[in-house]
C-alpha cells in the first residue's frame, strides 16, 4: 500500500504558466533537494511552490507518518483558475480588456523506495 501526501493551493493570482516554470525544476527531486532549489530560484512563482510543498511535506508527516527524509515530489502541476475581468481606458473613449489570471497549483509527494 503507497500513501500519497498532497497539498493544493488554489485561486493564486500568478499565472499558471509562470508557476509551471517553477514546477518544472523540482519535479522528481529530493524533498531537501526541491527546498534548496525554490530558495535560490528568483520567480515570483518559487514563493508560492515553496508553500504549498511545505505544506504537503507536513502532511506527509502529520497524516501519513512518513519519513521526511525519504520524501520526494512524485508529482506537480499547476491548473489554470477563474479569470479576473478589468477594464483599462485607452484612446478615444474606447475600453480594452485585462485578464488577471489565476491558477490552482497542487503537489503529491510519496515515499523514495529502498533498494
Amino acid at each position: 500500500m503507497n500513501l500519497e501526501a498532497r497539498a493544493t493551493a488554489k485561486f493564486v493570482r500568478i499565472s499558471s504558466s509562470k508557476v509551471k516554470i517553477v514546477l518544472d525544476l523540482i519535479r522528481n527531486k529530493p524533498l531537501s533537494e526541491a527546498y534548496a532549489i525554490l530558495k535560490f530560484t528568483p520567480k515570483r512563482g518559487s514563493e508560492v511552490v515553496y508553500k504549498v510543498l511545505k505544506s504537503a511535506a507536513s502532511n506527509a508527516e502529520n497524516n501519513f507518518e512518513m519519513d521526511p527524509e525519504k520524501l520526494y515530489v512524485k508529482e506537480c502541476f499547476a491548473n489554470e483558475g477563474p479569470s479576473m475581468k478589468r477594464v483599462r481606458p485607452r484612446a478615444q473613449g474606447r475600453a480594452f480588456r485585462i485578464q488577471k489570471r489565476t491558477s490552482h497549483v497542487t503537489i503529491v509527494l510519496d515515499q523514495a523506495e529502498e533498494v
